[in-house]
Parts: C-alpha cells; structure tokens; sequence
C-alpha cells in the first residue's frame, strides 16, 4: 500500500487545461479545433496600470457597515429551488419541445445541479421547528468543465475533419450543420457557467449557515484539490460564501495535490491500483456499452442516411450526446441536442447511471474503500477524535495536524469530483439510492433509485447538518440533504425512520464506525481479484 504521509508541504501543483485537439490546424473544415486566444497577445503595457488605481485607492467608498449574518435554513418559512440554467440556452429533444421535455436532466453527471424534491421523505432542508443548526458539512461538486484532456469527443472531432477535407463527403437534414462545425472546446478547466455556479452555491450557504460563523475562534479551513477545476470551484465558492474582495484572507484553502502515489481523500483512485484497471475500475464502462447498442440502434439508423462519405458508430453518437452537454455549458447552446428523441436522452442518461453505478457506486467493488478516507475524516471530526490508524487515503502529514486538519469547526466545506461523491455515498451506505440494483443492462427499470443526474450533476452538494432537538447547546442528531432534497438514513445501523430524515448522533457515528470495520481497504484496492457476478455487488464492496 501507498505511505499514508506522502505529501509535499506548501506545494500547489495547478493542472491548466488545454486543448485536448490542441494539434489540428484551425480550418474551415468540418470538425476542425478552434483555439481560445484571449486575453490577446499584445495585452503587455503595464505603463497605463497607474491610471486605473483599485478602489482601495480611489477611496470615496460611501456607508459599508455590516448587517447581521442570515440564518435561512432555520427562519425561513419556504426554500428557494434551482430550475434553471441561466444563461444557458434551454435545449430541445428532436421530437419534443423544451417546455414538455427537459433534455438538460437526462445529461447525468454532466447536467446542471437542480433541486430534488424528494428521496422518498417530503421533509425540507430547513431545521425542523424544535431544532436548531450547531454544525454543518458541504461536501460540494466543482462546477461545469470542458470535456477531460484527451476526451472522446475531441476524438470524434478529428475523425470528422479528417473525413470532411476528403472528395465525397456531404451532410443533409439535421446534420447538414457539420459541414462547418468546429471543435471549440478546451480541455478540463471550468467553463464561465461553471464559475458562475460555484459562486452561486457560495451565496446561498451564506444565507442558509451564515449565523455560524459567529461561533468560529479561528479562519475557517476549507479544502480541495490541486486540480485547476477544483481550485477555481474553492475560490469560486468562497467569494461567493464570504467575498469578492475580502475572501482570501477571510479564511484558508487547502489543496490536496491531486497527483499519482498521493493520499487525497478528496480524490482516493491515486491510492487505489484497483481502481485505476479497466477490469475493475472501469467495469461501468464495460456494463454501459452494452446498454448503449441498444438504446442508440435507431438513432443510426435514422441518421446515417444523412451523412455520405464517413460511417457513423454507436460511440459517435453517444459522443455527439455528450458534445450537445458540453457545448451547452462551454457555449451556450449546441446543435447536437436536436438530433437525438426524448428515448434516446433517458436512454443516455441511462447509460452513465450504470457507468456510476458499476465504476463509481455500489456495483463496484472499490468504491467503498475510495470513500472510506473521507467517512473516517467526517467521524473524527464528528467526535473530535484525532485519527490514529491509516488504513485507507487518508494523509497522515496533514490529517493528524490540527492545524491543516481543524476537529472541530461550525462549518466545513470540502469540494471534490463526481465519482467521488458516488463512492462517498456508497461508503455512508445511504441504501435508499440501491432500493432497486443492481441495474440491468437491456432495459431501463421503472422508478429507479439510482439517477446520478440527481447525484452528482455539476456543482452537485451534500450537505450534513448537526442539529439539537429540541433546541439546546449539545448536538443530538445529524441528517443529509443531497442536491436539496433528504436523504432517508435508514441503511445505517441505529437510525430508524424519521419524517425529517434525522438521525440520533450517536447511532449515526456507531453506525459508521461499524461500516468503517466492513471495509477492508488493502483487498479492495491491492488484492488480486476479478469481478465477480455483478449480481452480487450491492454495496461497494467485494461479495463477502
């Protein structure tokens, strides 16, 4: 196993993204790259700075006292929902209008985050009547990107323009758009509509916790990883929670470098070899293109007509699906949406919930062990209790330095990637999202649990609220509401049912004490092991 301790103090490594088909010429051609180039080259005259002095500077800065902080989660009487996606353009399916179908909440992890009604309880986020908040957990998803470096879709624009610049290529109807479409994407680094969702989700934990900061003695520290998406989605986040111009030295970030043979909770793969094969690892990949040659059949068959000189294939169109989500969030709209019907988009979102599910969720067998360093992390803080043995990712230079690893703090806020919010949710053992796995791979189950569009969508959040009931100064209980809507805690040994989602503090701890000693971290990541019948994994661990 890795050494728990590596670590490099003070290192910030930033990954900066860049143009996955950075290496095909700019052309007129189909599928041809189009480089960003702002700011512009000639942007060097440093001579004119002094004539634009910050506002520090200029003065003049009028009244600036201060009100009190909000306390929404527990005074207010309703709770403001996302719906929308502004300013993206709404897209529409090629057989429905965007008013009856809503194409963006079939995108699966790459859809925007919006509010979840409900996980089986119709309980609210706001504290119940005789409660009050003590502490509060974010674990928060970074915001909307562009297609990872070296992405399929940025494949599927090379193949294109290759074919284009041939005699015999010609695109009619619906796709007669390709035959001067250009790959504008980057690679990896958050789109502005991602920036603009973290800040946003940093506004609204002010209103909803503000109150607790009047209970810190020392800067609050947040944490995420070195990743430049993540960085971006931290700063993002906390000028939107404190601000714009006050934020950085309102509190500290901690990056967690994201690198090969380093122990992040935040992202645990690096210290699981398991992880990282195609035969276990990527095993959802595996289930996912089964699901795909059946979903997409008649869409080839229907567009194939339309495009001469170059073969269409059942990946091309799941990457055309993909490009209509990452072009929307990158540009603004995309002209792949409209190709595809209503079934085929449920039909993708289909396919990357068994991607989670048997990569990220509970049909794999590593993916209790990669959440277990973040659940031991989330129970000494709960109990204030210094972790002693590291058996997992999480690091021991900073996890046993109160300082870059605070036990206590009235709000803690840790910002991370999709599939890890997939294996900390199957760590916790949150069942409700189970109920009905493992998922089949030639149909779509009806009134399924398992939907990661209301998992893990962009600037997806969990959050953890420590509550007194009835109101008093110690803790008594602890709830999850993810993506708004409540999580039921009945999977957990000790929590029963509870309306409100609730569970008793203690129960809640011992429950994951006892789940911490059912993972077994070195098998799961080291051991010599193939999948097995994925009938039998159901709940992130290898069958026992």
């Amino acid at each position: 196993m890795l050494s728990s301790s590596l670590f490099i103090p003070f290192l910030l490594v930033l990954f900066a993204g860049t143009n996955s088909a950075g290496n095909i010429p700019a052309s007129a051609y189909a599928g041809s790259t189009v480089a960003a180039t702002y700011p512009p080259l000639s942007a060097t005259n440093t001579n004119v700075d002094s004539l634009f002095p910050p506002a520090s500077q200029v003065g003049f800065a009028g009244a600036t006292a201060t009100g009190a902080e909000p306390d929404a989660i527990e005074t207010a009487s309703s709770y403001p929902k996302v719906t929308g996606a502004y300013p993206l353009s709404k897209p529409k399916a090629a057989d429905k209008p965007a008013e009856s179908f809503d194409v963006m909440k079939n995108w699966a992890n790459q859809a925007p985050m919006y509010s979840i009604d409900s996980f089986g309880l119709s309980a609210s986020p706001i504290i119940p009547k005789d409660c009050r908040i003590n502490q509060v957990f974010l674990l928060v998803r970074h915001g909307a990107r562009y297609p990872t470096s070296g992405s399929s879709t940025s494949d599927f624009a090379s193949k294109i323009h290759a074919t284009a610049a041939s005699p015999g290529f010609s695109v009619t109807g619906p796709l007669e758009f390709l035959s001067t479409w250009t790959y504008k994407l980057g690679a990896a680094i958050l789109t502005p509509f991602g920036r603009q969702a973290l800040f946003n989700t940093g506004v609204a934990f002010r209103y909803r916790y503000g109150e607790l900061l009047n209970a810190f003695t020392e800067l609050p520290v947040f944490r995420t990883t070195s990743e430049d998406r993540m960085v971006d989605s931290a700063l993002n986040f906390a000028a939107g929670f404190f601000d714009i111009r006050t934020y950085e030295r309102d509190y500290h970030q901690e990056y967690l470098i994201e690198a090969d043979n380093m122990n992040n909770t935040l992202s645990p793969s690096s210290s699981c070899p398991n992880a990282q094969t195609d035969d276990i690892g990527g095993f959802g990949s595996t289930q996912s293109d089964k699901w795909k040659s059946i979903y997409l059949k008649s869409a080839l068959s229907r567009l194939q007509p339309m495009i001469t000189g170059y073969n269409l294939t059942i990946t091309d169109l799941s990457e055309m699906q993909s490009l209509c989500s990452y072009e929307t969030v990158a540009l603004g709209s995309s002209q792949f949406c409209e190709l595809f019907t209503a079934e085929e988009w449920e039909g993708y979102e289909y396919a990357n919930d068994l991607d989670f599910w048997y990569s990220n969720g509970p049909g794999n067998p590593t993916a209790a062990a990669l959440g277990l360093g973040w659940v031991q992390e989330l129970v000494a803080r709960l109990t204030q209790t210094p972790i002693t043995v590291w058996n997992s990712s999480t690091n021991s230079t900073l996890d046993s330095n109160n300082v870059t690893f605070p036990l206590y703090q009235p709000v803690f806020v840790d910002a991370t990637h999709d599939s890890v919010i997939a294996n900390i949710l199957t760590t916790l053992n949150f069942t409700s999202f189970a109920a009905n796995g493992p998922l089949p791979t030639d149909h779509i189950p009806a009134n399924r649990s398992y939907v990661i569009s209301q998992m893990t969508p962009f600037a997806s959040n969990l959050v953890g609220q420590v509550l007194s009931c009835p109101a008093a100064e110690e803790p008594t209980h602890i709830r999850f509401i993810l993506n708004d809507g409540v999580v039921p805690l009945t999977g957990i040994k000790g929590c029963t049912e509870d309306s409100e989602g609730r569970c008793p503090l203690v129960s809640f701890v011992s429950g994951m004490q006892e789940r911490i000693g059912e993972i077994d971290f070195s098998f799961s990541c080291y051991g010599n092991y193939t999948i097995p019948d994925p009938d039998n994994i159901i709940d992130g661990r290898y069958p026992a």
